[in-house]
């Protein structure tokens, strides 16, 4: 009890920014990494060669497992709010209003949902959307290549690399309170 007077108070727009600049710092430290260990994977028989500059469909990816982590989460007026105050400054740095960044998450979100069938574990979902977003399928060998679908090696690699993009609420609580 004693320890939540040591702990910061954050308000909403405080929280919704470390949020939104915390994401966006390790995806720009981070993608470069992530292209290497996928380009240089064993599990390949032809490198993909993705560009590190080609961040925005992994960027998209990444935002949106953290925001369905997120809506898990946050829950009551403080979490509607600060959800709203991520989707505004998410549509600044996207150059397009809250709406379309809103509809943009959703897209996206569908869609690792649908390629994450039938589990729900938003870690798996975020690499298999690399998987298909950045069309690896076709540098596999033929048997995976023909079942469409990710080698489990790999795809087991790629979640040990991912985990490191997901937000860590347990320890943001130890430090923060809303």
């Amino acid at each position: 009890m004693f320890s939540n007077f040591l702990k910061k108070k954050l308000n909403e727009d405080q929280t919704s920014s470390i949020f939104v600049n915390g994401i966006f710092d390790v995806i720009d430290r981070g993608f470069t990494t992530v292209c290497d260990c996928i380009n240089e994977d064993p599990g390949f028989v032809a490198s993909p060669g993705i560009d590190a500059k080609a961040v925005d469909e992994f960027a998209l990816i990444v935002i949106t497992a953290n925001i369905v982590e997120m809506e898990r989460l946050f829950e009551g007026h403080s979490g509607t709010r600060t959800m709203q105050l991520i989707y505004e400054k998410l549509a600044t740095a996207y150059k397009m209003d809250s709406l379309e960044m809103r509809e943009l998450i959703q897209e996206y979100k569908q869609f690792m949902k649908r390629v994450n069938l039938p589990s729900k574990t938003t870690l798996y979902a975020m690499s298999k959307a690399v998987f298909h977003k950045y069309e690896l399928n076709q540098f596999q060998d033929d048997y995976f290549k023909r079942m469409n679908a990710p080698n489990p090696v790999f795809l087991k690699r790629l979640d040990e690399l991912l985990h490191n993009f997901l937000w860590n609420w347990e320890s943001f609580f130890k430090k923060y309170r809303l």
